[in-house]
């Protein structure tokens, strides 16, 4: 066998090797219980604190709101989406306060103009040029943003 295989065989090697050992130390122990994933996995996402509390418990203390944007394009839209996670609001609404988006930007997430987006199912505007001197929310109301402020 020539030489240069010899040392290439021998790079290969040592390369497999170290790469081996250092796939056994990373690998976690519960790797592979449950086919090709983490066992653990399951408990510490069981561990975890929950954040979205979804509509529903959205609707056991604003009904109101919920009724009305039922109106509006935004029926389908979690609460959650624009004012954030409810879990701690729900455990104490006074001190945990939701965010009140009231800039263009939060808006902006969703309705910017964007070529990639269907303008068939969200209504779109260019953020730089259409009414730049207000907020959203000085014209549209905001769970109806199809209905107007007074």
């Amino acid at each position: 066998m020539p030489q240069q295989i010899k040392k290439l065989l021998i790079v290969f090697t040592i390369v497999f090797g170290i790469f081996f050992i250092i796939k056994y130390a990373l690998k976690p122990k519960s790797f592979g219980e449950f086919g090709h994933y983490r066992g653990l996995a399951i408990i510490e996402n069981e561990n975890k604190q929950v954040k979205y509390v979804g509509i529903e418990a959205c609707n056991e203390c604003h009904d109101d709101i919920v009724s009305y944007k039922k109106e509006g394009p935004h029926v389908n839209l979690q609460c959650e989406v624009c004012h954030g996670p409810g879990y701690l609001h729900i455990q104490d609404p006074e001190t945990n306060k939701l965010i009140i988006p009231s800039k263009r930007e939060n808006c902006g997430i969703c309705h910017q103009k964007n070529a990639a987006r269907s303008e068939n199912n969200i209504t779109q505007v260019d953020l730089k040029e259409h009414n730049v001197e207000n907020k959203c929310i000085d014209c549209h109301k905001s769970h109806n943003p199809y209905e107007f402020k007074d």
